[in-house]
């Protein structure tokens, strides 16, 4: 689309420029151009800034996806994540879990008393 004077439109200058340096251009440029941004984006924003746009892409995200596209993605993060670990791994994580969970159990005061516990009560109770 070009305006009355036969000059470019600003879409049509950046469509071509674009095209024009697609061809022009590797893989590798894109990712080396894409991890300076990054590295600059980084020094200039701070936590919180990462933290809100996180925040608003996943809610973009969950209002553009159903509950079939969540499922297909973990699906496939699980097939990729079992992939490239072993038997080890899961035990690792999932005893870091169970002590995770054991010391928030411990050192919580949520209102809710640990298996060891209700237990305990529990016996007390039967004896009486």
């Amino acid at each position: 689309m070009t305006n009355n004077n036969d000059k470019m439109s600003r879409e049509e200058a950046g469509r071509k420029g674009g095209e024009t340096t697609a061809k022009n251009h590797d893989k590798e440029f894109y990712q080396e151009i894409g991890q300076k941004g990054g590295e600059a984006t980084s020094e200039n924003h701070d936590k919180d800034f990462y933290q809100e746009i996180g925040q608003k892409g996943g809610e973009a995200t969950s209002e553009n996806h159903d509950k079939e596209f969540y499922q297909e993605i973990g699906q496939k993060g699980g097939e990729a994540t079992s992939e490239n670990h072993d038997k080890e791994f899961y035990q690792e994580i999932g005893q870091k879990g169970g002590e995770a969970r054991a010391n928030q159990r411990d050192g919580s005061d949520d209102g809710k008393m640990s298996r060891e516990e209700a237990g305990r009560k529990g016996g007390e109770k039967s004896r009486r």
